[in-house]
């Protein structure tokens, strides 16, 4: 348990005790009705507690995942609460997601992704430059020894590596453009190959 983690902890403590405090000097006449509302109260609060803490959880189990119908060579991906396409690939073995973008020209991995596919950032030679939302930002060129989605695998992709921060890699439409139709349906994207 971290500092933070323990601070929280000793402000809930302090919160309940202040609660129960609260109670026993507001019911002194009646302890009964003074139990009842405390434990009311110990179950709104364990409630509260139980449902932070396996939110991820709960989330990941109503939200619907990426499927492979790999017969019939295509990918299906729901869209997210927040509206994007998240694409679950392998890059050089490790798991990556990617948000598609069909505004972003190249596949743009973060740095830490690039990491986590093998790859140096800090031995890379950032002389690209990219227009982002943000405004300009460097780049970096680099092969790709081997990308995949479900079963489908692509060898030495041209992608780049950001130089700024980013919440996520960007799959543009350098990739996309080795799919052979890319669809967009109520609440599903299809890429057919």
């Amino acid at each position: 348990m971290d500092s933070f983690d323990t601070g929280r902890l000793i402000y809930l403590i302090l919160l309940g005790l202040m609660v129960a405090g609260w109670f026993f000097a507001q019911g002194r006449g009646s302890w009964n009705k003074s139990l009842q509302q405390a434990a009311i109260w110990a179950f709104i609060f364990g409630g509260a507690i139980a449902a932070y803490g396996l939110w991820g959880d709960i989330s990941q189990t109503v939200r619907p995942q990426q499927s492979v119908f790999a017969d019939e060579g295509r990918i299906v991906v729901p869209r997210s609460p927040n509206g994007h396409y998240y694409i679950q690939t392998e890059v050089n073995g490790a798991p990556v997601s990617f948000v598609l973008d069909t505004g972003a020209t190249s596949l743009v991995l973060t740095k830490s992704d690039a990491v986590a596919a093998g790859i140096d950032p800090e031995g890379l030679s950032y002389f690209g430059r990219a227009m982002t939302a943000n405004g300009e930002v460097r780049t970096a060129p680099v092969r790709l020894e081997r990308m995949s989605i479900g079963p489908f695998i692509d060898e030495n992709v041209s992608a780049v590596v950001n130089e700024g921060e980013m919440g996520s890699s960007l799959m543009g439409m350098t990739y996309l453009q080795k799919w052979g139709r890319i669809e967009i349906a109520g609440d599903t994207l299809t890429l057919v190959r």
